[in-house]
């Protein structure tokens, strides 16, 4: 099933606990094609980069499955860098450069190939932009996933909030839902976002698992998936991404669209978020391996008790 990804791809550079790193590949569409190229292809890319960005780690994504012909590359510009600092508890981060260069005034350009996709992830962009791509589709996808954050809930309530009406997930973080929702109960939460537009919510709490929600007022759904307790976290940029990836791989994998599919869409995403934080970057999801992959989801498993297919 074909899988649209739109987002950043971009440079980071990140300070941890365990160490810092110059220079890196990141950005939201980076991490998501990775991670979902191990569950379904093919990957197609919208995204744009500047002339800085290195040319091998385009191929990198291509030697994963991932079309690039919707990658705009502005020979003349740099791409988007951001660089942050995670304290101790790795839970928390200060943005120390943020330079949006190329993404400042990104147009994303959908490529004819890619016009018969049934799978859209939106990675954290601006809401406008998001909603742009959900627009210049000749036909909506089978399932639209949305990821966002709270800089566009301080600077873009108004088109965060067009743009929530036309998907069928949102994906954030506890933090974020509480301040959206203006609610500290993420039930309340999620019952006030599922209001706004999508048909189910993910509300992501890092180390402490994910919840999926599907509400109604006959039968409310809800899913919990912990996180796996591991004993180092090296760096947690791109966790997310990788989680939203993951969740929206297996959903195009497996061609069904409901509430059983989603939950064990989530435990997917949170297998695939472990690996992301165990070394910097894309490092750890460059060469997984399909009996790696599949050792992770058994602990997970585990750790819930239940069978997982």
């Amino acid at each position: 099933m074909s899988l649209l990804v739109v987002g950043s791809v971009a440079f980071d550079a990140i300070e941890t606990p365990f160490g810092s790193t110059d220079k890196i590949i990141g950005g939201a569409a980076t991490f998501i094609s990775l991670c979902a190229s191990y569950f379904t292809k093919p990957i197609n890319l919208v995204a744009v980069v500047g002339g800085d960005f290195p040319k091998d780690k385009i191929k990198m994504l291509e030697s994963h499955g991932v079309n690039t012909e919707g990658l705009q590359i502005k020979e003349d510009e740099k791409s988007f860098f951001w660089k942050g600092k995670y304290n101790n508890d790795m839970n928390s981060r200060d943005t120390l450069i943020t330079e949006l260069n190329v993404l400042e005034n990104f147009d994303p350009i959908i490529p004819e190939s890619y016009q018969d996709c049934e799978y859209l992830m939106l990675g954290n962009l601006a809401p406008q932009v998001q909603r742009t791509v959900i627009e210049r589709l000749k036909k909506r996808p089978k399932l639209i996933v949305m990821d966002t954050m709270n800089f566009w809930m301080d600077v873009a309530l108004e088109e965060l909030m067009k743009t929530l009406k036309l998907v069928d997930v949102v994906s954030i973080n506890d933090e974020e839902a509480r301040q959206l929702s203006g609610e500290y109960s993420l039930v309340k939460a999620a019952r006030k976002i599922h209001a706004m537009g999508p048909k189910y919510v993910i509300i992501k709490k890092g180390e402490h698992g994910a919840l999926l929600f599907q509400m109604n007022e006959e039968d409310d759904k809800i899913y919990y998936a912990p996180a796996l307790p591991l004993e180092e976290v090296f760096d947690p940029t791109g966790a997310g991404d990788t989680f939203a990836a993951g969740f929206i791989g297996y959903m195009a994998q497996q061609g069904t669209i409901d509430f059983a599919t989603m939950s064990k869409a989530v435990i997917k995403g949170s297998a695939m978020a472990s690996f992301c934080v165990e070394k910097f970057g894309t490092e750890r999801l460059e060469n997984l391996s399909s009996k790696e992959i599949a050792q992770r989801e058994r602990k997970f498993a585990d750790l819930i008790g239940t069978v997982f297919v």
